[in-house]
């Protein structure tokens, strides 16, 4: 309480005090906020600080905001700033010796910050146009045919040309810069037959952006984790899993999403959930978290998130039985953060790329710092995620190697994209794509030649 205040309430007078930052309804945990010690070893592994260097904008910073709207500060527009730049990466989680479990802590406090928080109208049009789009695979699919047609006829490349659209709509300049080159979509059985002796039933999330713009992508786990002795089920019904809801604070719109979700999968009479998008795959895992306060889905989540498996877990688990053909290529290998950090998956894709004959895997620099995709953070925020992709796309050209793998589509279209701002030329491919490669037997060209994207 300000001086001011405290002299009015010995007066008797009324005090207007401020509406707190947070309600009662899951807000930040303060027993989560006190795990912190402001140790600073966060800082180096932190996205926005190493671009700003600013306490704000570190994890440490914004968990003392979260402190201050825990005791009564209101939530201003400069302590929202703050928690909206943060790319949540989770790369803090790695680096902290505390065990702060700040991905629960920015979660819950975007969710606060979405109930509470009036945006800016431009602001508020942007994110619904995002979230009333790609969410969604049907609406994602409309616009696949005009978007491969603009990209035959090379409008895409006149239009980054001119600028203009950079100068007078960065966001959506953003979006049109990321897009992949789209080739022929693929659609997938409900179910595909081990190869050989059945070894597991799966079912396989399919996804949004995957889907739609990396049908490639889900057709070479398909193969794959078939060659590997599953059964592979894909519900025809499903839908978005809620990763980018749950990433941005829209809890109501999160809870539809994975209670559908987990109705599709629950009757597929699968042993694991497959997932080839490393936000997907981090959110579902959490399933039982989100869902906690649902009679209706808390158990049904436990039982689910326990299933979920990104691919290459289910494949290192599982051992090869299917023949790996010689790969002779030198690759990079890019942790995607939510694999890595949230999941804590880095050494089973590293272990099947070691795996194939020929292939050597050469490491990155700061492995550690986001691409700046990180979900939507690219379009809502595309200056400082162009700055982080030109310096992961820098580290990456430095290795020398001939193709960029990773496990997630958002740090595919990131990465090429400032690959090719630098005037650079790299292959891209999924994990799973180089597996399926060797696995098939197909020649190094059909990855550095018209694999992903280049």
């Amino acid at each position: 309480m300000t001086t001011d205040a405290l002299a009015a309430a010995a007066s008797g007078q009324s005090i207007d005090l401020p509406t707190p930052a947070f309600d009662e309804y899951r807000p930040p945990s303060a027993a989560l906020v006190g795990d912190c010690v402001h140790c600073g070893f966060c800082l180096p592994s932190c996205p926005t600080y190493v671009l700003w260097g600013e306490e704000m904008d570190s994890p440490r910073g914004r968990i003392d905001l979260m402190k201050q709207g825990l005791e009564g500060d209101p939530l201003t527009d400069s302590m929202v700033g703050h928690f909206d730049a943060c790319l949540g990466c989770m790369a803090c989680v790695t680096a902290c010796p505390s065990g702060v479990q700040y991905d629960r802590l920015i979660e819950t406090t975007r969710a606060q910050v979405e109930r509470r928080h009036q945006r800016t109208r431009r602001d508020k049009a942007l994110r619904g146009a995002i979230f009333a789009l790609f969410p969604y695979p049907r609406r994602l699919r409309a616009l696949r045919g005009p978007l491969r047609g603009w990209q035959r006829i090379g409008g895409d490349r006149l239009l980054r040309r001119t600028g203009l659209l950079e100068r007078i709509a960065p966001s959506l300049a953003a979006m049109e810069r990321l897009a992949p080159r789209l080739g022929k979509a693929e659609r997938l059985p409900e179910r595909t037959a081990a190869i050989g002796t059945r070894r597991a039933t799966v079912g396989m999330l399919t996804g949004c952006v995957q889907r739609e713009f990396f049908p490639a992508v889900n057709a070479a786990t398909v193969r794959v984790l078939a060659a590997e002795g599953c059964d592979v089920v894909v519900p025809a019904k499903q839908g978005c899993c809620g990763a980018l809801s749950v990433h941005n604070g829209r809890e109501p719109e999160a809870l539809r999403f994975a209670r559908a979700l987990i109705d599709s999968f629950e009757n597929a009479g699968v042993e694991w959930v497959v997932v080839n998008a490393a936000g997907c795959g981090s959110t579902m895992k959490e399933y039982a978290e989100l869902l906690r306060d649902d009679p209706a889905y808390a158990v049904r989540a436990v039982a689910f998130a326990t299933k979920v498996r990104d691919v290459s877990e289910i494949l290192v688990e599982l051992g090869p039985v299917a023949t790996r053909h010689p790969l002779p290529i030198t690759a990079a290998y890019h942790d995607a953060c939510h694999l890595a950090h949230a999941q804590g998956v880095r050494a089973q894709p590293r272990a099947l790329l070691n795996g194939i004959p020929g292939l050597q895997l050469r490491e990155i620099a700061d492995p550690a710092i986001c691409c700046g995709s990180a979900g939507i953070y690219n379009v809502l925020f595309p200056e400082p995620a162009r700055e982080l992709g030109d310096r992961k796309a820098a580290n990456v050209l430095a290795t020398g190697a001939e193709l960029l793998v990773t496990a997630n589509p958002g740090c595919l279209m990131q990465v090429a994209a400032s690959v090719e701002r630098a005037g650079e030329t790299i292959a891209l491919a999924h994990t799973v794509e180089v597996l399926d490669a060797s696995i098939q037997g197909r020649p190094v060209a059909s990855l550095t030649g018209g694999g992903t994207s280049s």
